[in-house]
């Protein structure tokens, strides 16, 4: 395996690892790299679309890691104190949030599963994902001026009804229309129904894991249905590409929480138009397509 090849993975492994939970899409990075690097041509397209549902599942075990203690209901230290082992009220607590989070996939899981291939046909293009980032771009900023109005009194995701949560998981459906970022669009969800950004962002993170998870399993099932063979250079570059995005991710979602405390999404929304906007000329000259 060459070293120009490692260098790809690790690229689109960082590019994952980022993008994958800030709320600027990873799927029109993804487009948008894959434009410079040409690694599809190289390594098949079938192969290629395997391994950008690798990557992303090292950016999902980066969550359950991340915040392990926080979604386990069967063990583990006390989230009040950390002294002492969970007890019976916090092991419910936590069943009851992964009845919400699985209530709150259904929708984007039954969609997904039954226009998967229409979605990658139609919706999977340049085109599509520079007008979303735009356009969410937009939304995020305006909806930003707006919350500085609004009261959040949705302080912990024990607060969280099961009417919110799926509720929450019908904004989830948008981010099946590429471009739209799965994150973001969730976490501006939640906050629409007065969740503050912690919670939001939390929560976001929780419904990531099924649903994601899903729609790997989805994507690797067929690849494997369709015959196309593994070589050991493909094997080396799966496995570079998922560990950097699994590094990579624990770094971002810590970096989010964080900064969320203290700024809104402002900053994002006008990242986006800016991507979009290179993305769209970027189409129009043909450049990408």
């Amino acid at each position: 395996m060459d070293f120009i090849l490692i260098l790809k993975a690790i690229i689109f492994g960082i590019i994952e690892g980022i993008t994958e939970w800030l709320p600027i899409s990873s799927t029109g990075h993804m487009i948008l790299l894959e434009s410079f690097l040409k690694t599809e041509e190289s390594l098949g397209s079938e192969f290629f679309s395997l391994f950008l549902v690798v990557i992303q599942l090292g950016a999902i075990i980066a969550v359950i890691v991340y915040y392990f203690n926080r979604i386990n209901p069967f063990f583990g230290k006390s989230l009040i104190d950390n002294t002492k082992p969970k007890d019976k009220s916090e092991k419910k607590r936590i069943w009851l949030l992964w009845g919400k989070v699985l209530v709150a996939c259904l929708p984007a899981a039954i969609i997904g599963f039954i226009f998967d291939d229409l979605l990658d046909k139609y919706l999977f293009n340049s085109l599509t994902v520079s007008i979303t980032l735009i356009v969410y771009g937009i939304i995020f900023i305006l909806i930003e001026y707006w919350n500085k109005r609004r009261t959040f009194n949705i302080k912990t995701t024990d607060e969280l009804t099961w009417k919110k949560a799926i509720l929450i998981g019908c904004f989830q459906l948008l981010a099946l229309i590429p471009g739209t970022s799965r994150s973001g669009i969730t976490i501006i969800g939640a906050m629409l129904l007065l969740c503050d950004r912690s919670v939001s962002a939390e929560f976001s993170f929780f419904l990531s894991i099924p649903i994601m998870f899903g729609a790997s399993f989805l994507k690797i099932i067929k690849f494997i249905i369709s015959g196309s063979l593994i070589t050991s250079t493909n094997i080396v570059f799966l496995l570079i590409g998922f560990v950097v995005a699994f590094i990579v991710s624990i770094f971002a979602i810590k970096f989010l929480t964080s900064f969320i405390k203290k700024h809104d999404f402002k900053v994002f929304g006008i990242y986006r138009i800016v991507v979009g906007i290179v993305m769209l000329v970027l189409f129009i000259t043909n450049v990408i397509e």
